[in-house]
């Protein structure tokens, strides 16, 4: 599936991935390929993905490498909208 995560800095992250986890107003949940349409508030917590999208020339320390090979992202808060297989968080 395709991600892409913006700020109002930048644009952050554009690529493909295998998943996408988001910390959601109820709680934290995933999104795999082919998950049905959603659309939910972001609490703060972080973003994390699985796989080898395109980080944002500048913005590479926004980012930390987790243990499992994921990479994560901090957010304060957010909106996140999965349809047709492509993926945006909307960042603060």
């Amino acid at each position: 599936m395709h991600l892409e995560i913006v700020t109002p800095e930048a644009s952050l992250v554009k690529g493909e991935v295998t998943s996408v986890t988001v910390p959601g107003i109820n709680g934290e949940f995933q999104m795999l390929n082919n998950h049905a349409a959603v659309v939910s508030l972001l609490a703060e917590g972080k973003v994390k993905f699985a796989g080898s999208p395109e980080i944002a020339e500048g913005f590479e320390d926004k980012f930390v490498k987790e243990s499992d090979g994921s990479w994560s992202l901090s957010i304060t808060s957010g909106t996140i909208e999965m349809n047709n297989n492509k993926v945006i968080v909307l960042a603060d």
